[in-house]
């Protein structure tokens, strides 16, 4: 179950995410407005059992402790939760507060991710972030010292200015942050951010500099411990994301909240972006659902899993479609393997990390059913 909380204090430059600044009314009115569609989902959606649940934003700590702790037990109350579920609460290190920790832990929460994205002050002041290295060292202890040792921290990758060097120093602060996973995400101009609007006054690594930032990422990610699990993603052991993973795996799940979307009985649905709309409709009954066709096909599997380090093999491909991998992608990912993008073996077909280097090229090329 993925539950979206819009609330942010301040837009950086770079997000494009749907948020809005929060108020007492907004914070109150939306919580039962998600409380009044988590029953509904409960109703319409055959049943299932939740064994991930992830709250993400936005800031969710903007909508209130108190608030996200009434969430989860909603949540509970409507639907059978898995014993040892994952459940996740996404956090910015300047909204991390002993309370706040310690009413999430007694609420179930067992898994905290923060968005770090750069452990070096003038790199954090470009991206437009309010919270400084130190934040985030003494945002990581009070999360520790609150009972969640599961936490995740985000790192952003090649953004203007960055550097390998740079890049360590982040690294190493992540690294004395003692966490179980990073996630190091690509930098994106997404259009109408002002990044974009002013994207000719800053200087972007060009594709070979990408490249170097991004291979060192993976080798410093990989020295300190964390396997790649995916393009973006590196976990300690047993630590991998179950909940992203879910996405990866094309399996189904509940979304709730304003551009959110979900995945239930086949189908694919997701909500406006808007907030006032969501309130206004769950308030009058329900909040409108919008249909956005089937989903989990052998095209939208192949493509997610070729995300993972995994990527597709022949046993899970035979078991969820009852037929061999495809003769065509099998030829085309043995042309791909010359090259040293991917690996066509026994197993299956995975990408190698040169390939995920280009992964939006390369998995275009293998994805080809008819």
């Amino acid at each position: 179950m993925y539950i979206h909380i819009p609330f942010c204090g301040g837009k950086c430059p770079y997000c494009d995410f749907y948020s809005v600044a929060p108020t007492e009314e907004l914070c109150e009115r939306y919580g039962g407005a998600v409380h009044t569609e988590l029953q509904r989902a409960a109703v319409s959606f055959t049943p299932t059992s939740i064994n991930t649940i992830y709250i993400g934003g936005g800031t969710p700590p903007l909508l209130g402790s108190a608030r996200l702790a009434a969430l989860l037990d909603r949540v509970r109350e409507q639907f059978p939760v898995e014993q040892g579920a994952e459940v996740t609460v996404e956090v910015n290190p300047r909204t991390v507060t002993r309370e706040l920790v310690s009413v999430l832990a007694a609420a179930g929460v067992n898994r905290i991710s923060m968005g770090a994205q750069s452990g070096v002050e003038s790199e954090l002041e470009l991206l437009g972030r309010q919270h400084s290295p130190d934040d985030i060292r003494c945002a990581a202890d009070v999360i520790h010292e609150g009972g969640i040792e599961n936490l995740s921290l985000d790192i952003m990758l090649c953004f203007p200015g960055q550097t390998i060097d740079t890049l360590q120093q982040s690294a190493e602060l992540l690294f004395s942050c003692n966490p179980e996973h990073i996630s190091a995400y690509l930098f994106k101009v997404e259009e109408g951010t002002p990044f974009h609007r002013n994207r000719d006054s800053y200087s972007f690594p060009d594709e070979d500099e990408a490249a170097e930032i991004y291979l060192a990422a993976c080798e410093i990610m990989e020295s300190a411990g964390f396997c790649q699990y995916e393009i973006s993603n590196f976990a300690k052991p047993g630590r991998e994301s179950r909940h992203n993973l879910k996405y990866w795996n094309a399996e189904e799940y509940i979304g709730i909240g304003p551009a959110a979307h979900g995945f239930v009985d086949g189908q694919r649905y997701y909500y406006e972006r808007s907030l006032s709309d969501f309130i206004a409709q769950a308030e009058a009954g329900g909040a409108a659902r919008i249909p956005d066709g089937s989903g989990g096909d052998a095209e939208e599997y192949a493509m997610l899993r070729l995300r993972l380090a995994e990527g597709l093999e022949h046993r899970l491909w035979q078991a969820r479609f009852g037929e061999p991998l495809p003769a065509e992608l099998i030829r085309r990912a043995r042309q791909l393997a010359a090259g040293g993008l991917v690996v066509c073996d026994e197993r299956g077909v995975r990408l190698t990390r040169q390939g995920f280097l280009v992964s939006n090229a390369v998995i275009a090329q293998l994805v080809y059913f008819e």
